[in-house]
This record gives structure tokens, C-alpha cells and sequence, in this order.
């Protein structure tokens, strides 16, 4: 991918199928959630997630950070408070629970089955070698096709909870949310890099 980097095409697979789930009021209230998650976090408290076990807790926070690891432009899936949203979110609406924690324990017993070990306890190596098994629906084996739904399902909530939180929409460079007081027309750089010019537009549609 030389023209779109790996991130934004997450960012882009973010609008958002989870969203649409959730409504407007769900999603709200967990980014909201997180945020005060977050907020806990940062003044010493540690957040005890209210839906995932301890376990499934650590390998939730892997996962997501091997999904959206921190890069040069922002931080993690982590520490945008992506598990925290998660959490709320199941525990607001107990009718996604099953897919969740069926999921990630399907994902442990094919890592056992692979490595003896839960998916938490294998090397980063073990960990992406597992994943690269089940990211691409079109080439998975069908014996795998519970992970395969399990984590286009786990890549989407991680992906939604990405880019509603405040890191995300600052890593979109999103800019819709802004007051402008005055347009003053897009750039030429950028109507150049569009194949475009105001003066096209009126010729072509100006009455």
C-alpha cells in the first residue's frame, strides 16, 4: 500500500459497521466511557473491566494493539482507550457477549493447538502468524472460519473504538467538528492533487 497506509485504511473500514450497531446514543455513551477509563487511568486508579475476565482482558489489549499498533503519527489501540470502550459497550448491550467471549476462546484453543500455549503467552512472532491466518476471509481455510468472522468482528470494534476516541479523530486529522469563520476555498495544492479548479466547476455548472 504506497498511497494509503495500513492505519488509514482502518480508519476508513471504521465508518463503521459497529456504529451503525450501536446508534448514535451507544456509541456516545462509550466513548464517553472510555474516556473517563481513561481519566482513571491517568490519575493513578486502575480500571477493572465490568464484562472481560482477567484473561480475556490481557488478550484483549494484545489483540487490539496488534491491530492498530502506536506508530510515528499517534499511539495504540491501548491507549486510546480502545479495551475500555469495548467493555462498556458489552456490558451496555449483553446480546454482543457471546460473539466476544466465544471469539476469544476459539482464538485461545487455536493457539494451543499451534503453540501449547494461550494466545496471550505466545511470542509476537506465534501471535501474527496466527492472525495472518484469519485477517483475510478470501484465502482462510474453512476449518478456520469461526476465527475469521471472530476477528473481522474484533477488527471493526477495534477500528470504531479507534477512530471515535479523541486520539483517533486527531490521527484522522478530522477537521469537520471545527469552526471556520470564514472559507476561504480549498487550496491549490490540494485541488491540483483533485484533478480539479473553480474555474472548471463554473464553467461546467455555473449558471
Amino acid at each position: 500500500m504506497s498511497d494509503i497506509s495500513r492505519r488509514q485504511l482502518l480508519g476508513v473500514m471504521a465508518a463503521v459497521p459497529l456504529a451503525s450497531a450501536l446508534g448514535t446514543d451507544g456509541l456516545e455513551r462509550a466513548v464517553k466511557a472510555a474516556r473517563r477509563a481513561l481519566s482513571l487511568n491517568e490519575a493513578g486508579q486502575q480500571f477493572v473491566p465490568a464484562f472481560f475476565t482477567p484473561a480475556e482482558w490481557r488478550t484483549v489489549r494484545i489483540l487490539a494493539d496488534l491491530i492498530i499498533p502506536r506508530d510515528e503519527r499517534s499511539g495504540s489501540a491501548t491507549e486510546a482507550g480502545v479495551p475500555e470502550f469495548m467493555d462498556f459497550t458489552l456490558t451496555d448491550r449483553p446480546g454482543m457477549q457471546p460473539d466476544m467471549r466465544n471469539g476469544l476462546g476459539w482464538l485461545d484453543s487455536f493457539a494451543r493447538g499451534r503453540h501449547n500455549t494461550a494466545f496471550a503467552d505466545c511470542t509476537v512472532a506465534q501471535q501474527t502468524g496466527l492472525l495472518d491466518e484469519i485477517a483475510w476471509p478470501a484465502r482462510a481455510r474453512a476449518e478456520v472460519a469461526q476465527g475469521v468472522r471472530f476477528f473481522t468482528m474484533f477488527r471493526d470494534f477495534t477500528a470504531s473504538g479507534f477512530w471515535s476516541s479523541k486520539m483517533g479523530v486527531e490521527d484522522l486529522q478530522f477537521m469537520g467538528n471545527t469552526v471556520v469563520p470564514q472559507w476561504t476555498g480549498c487550496s491549490e495544492a490540494a485541488l491540483r492533487k483533485l484533478g480539479v479548479s473553480y474555474e472548471e466547476w463554473d464553467r461546467r455548472y455555473a449558471r
